[in-house]
């Protein structure tokens, strides 16, 4: 079980890796950085190390030189001390006469205690003429030590790499700032929502970027709003027509010769006025400023009301809330779901009512043939149908479930349609009241 966490987690971590700008700049960050500091470290070592052994390395050797002929043969303990004393040097000296260690007990880096490759003695050892083995090496106080000094330099320089790394990142956060204000803008564009536009934080490609986006958002409310437009006013000026046209239908004589003329021209004038209702409908729900006319609804009554049809079984759970709805919208939903579920449907259609959670759930379904599964995301888009044909005894326009979803998101709710293995279901969730 925890092998399997860790690999999730690994999994996780690895495409967010993978997807995130950040994340990769960051990464790019220290492996330039390592990349250049070793480049650096091992640069400084090879020019180091040639300076080493062509200048400094002599000189040095002829230093220890002149310091060991200095302590005499056999070498004196006095003048050892006074040596330690003015240099930063640690002094062990080892022979038949004389048995000195400047630093008793106390680790301390001493170099050349042992003989080179070559068989040279060390750097810093030597032998006097008595047989003393005299060793130099790096002599710290009591106050110092070498190898903490060296692991407080390791991690202190770990240290100012995390740092770096923390500053860098947020840096590159910032830099990608209006990336992530992008993305939030274009969620909003993508559903609708045009009021705010994206900040524009600096003058860089980015925030030109944001500019330009913003630009075309407004272009596209603007093709939307007059696209609206249009429709309502066509919409309004074809109504008046309409009802003239199917007064002076009504009014013609019921006679043998009209009347095979008259009954479809009515028909298709009522097709016609249904159309230019739904479409005015539409867009006034459609619009941010959608008002609804709010009254205490039981929805069980009203389902009662709308489906009258005893061929649709009813399931209403008893005791619901009565709470502020649009009984006008709602009339108009459960009409066109109910009506869907009979002209597309086989079978009895179901109509489920019961309060879910913190809310109440409406249900319609029937038992057709159903819909293909590429039909499910365009099922409640405007003028959308899934009769390509658009035959007249398929259904109407488009524009049904476009309503209805349009009426759940004017209350809060979300209508969702789903498979329901035979046939489709249509789910209306409708949030209450916090005081209900």
């Amino acid at each position: 079980m925890l092998k399997h966490k860790e690999k999730t987690r690994w999994r996780r971590a690895r495409h967010a890796f993978k997807h995130s700008l950040r994340c990769r700049l960051v990464g790019l960050f220290l492996a330039l950085a390592l990349a250049m500091s070793v480049a650096f470290v091992g640069g400084m070592q090879q020019a180091f190390s040639g300076g080493w052994r062509a200048a400094a390395r002599p000189l040095l050797a002829d230093y220890v030189d002149h310091l060991v002929a200095d302590l005499g043969s056999p070498p004196s303990i006095e003048r050892a001390q006074a040596l330690v004393q003015r240099l930063p040097l640690s002094v062990r000296l080892d022979g038949p006469q004389v048995h000195w260690d400047s630093h008793p007990g106390k680790f301390e880096r001493r170099w050349g205690r042992r003989h080179g490759d070559d068989g040279e003695p060390g750097l810093l050892s030597r032998t006097t003429a008595d047989g003393t083995r005299v060793v130099l090496g790096l002599g710290l106080s009591d106050t110092e030590d070498w190898p903490q000094s060296r692991h407080f330099i390791v991690w202190g320089t770990l240290g100012v790499l995390l740092l770096l790394t923390a500053v860098a990142y947020a840096v590159v956060r910032r830099l990608l700032r209006p990336l992530d204000d992008i993305r939030l803008g274009a969620q909003r564009y993508g559903s609708g929502n045009f009021s705010q536009p994206i900040p524009l934080r600096r003058r860089d490609e980015l925030g030109d970027l944001a500019q330009r986006i913003n630009t075309m958002a407004q272009d596209i409310h603007q093709m939307l709003e007059a696209k609206r437009g249009l429709l309502l006013a066509i919409s309004h000026e074809l109504r008046s027509p309409l009802t003239r046209a199917r007064l002076n239908t009504e009014l013609l004589p019921e006679t043998t010769e009209l009347q095979p003329l008259r009954e479809p021209l009515l028909r298709d004038l009522a097709l016609m006025r249904d159309l230019v209702s739904d479409l005015l409908e539409s867009e006034r729900l459609a619009s941010p400023h959608a008002a609804l006319y709010l009254e205490p609804t039981d929805l069980a009554e009203l389902v009662r009301e709308v489906v009258t049809d005893p061929a649709v079984q009813l399931h209403l759970q008893p005791g619901l809330p009565v709470w502020p709805l649009d009984r006008a919208r709602l009339r108009l939903l459960l009409r066109n779901l109910v009506h869907n579920a009979q002209l597309h449907g086989q079978g009895p259609v179901e109509v489920h009512l019961e309060r879910l959670g913190q809310g109440v759930q409406l249900r319609v379904r029937d038992h057709g043939p159903g819909v293909a599964d590429a039909q499910w995301a365009q099922l409640a888009e405007p003028f959308y149908r899934a009769d390509t044909a658009r035959q007249r005894g398929t259904g109407g326009v488009g524009l049904g479930l476009y309503l209805c979803r349009l009426v759940a998101q004017a209350h809060g709710g979300q209508l969702i349609l789903r498979p329901a293995q035979p046939g489709l279901e249509a789910v209306l969730d409708l949030p209450l009241p916090a005081a209900t």
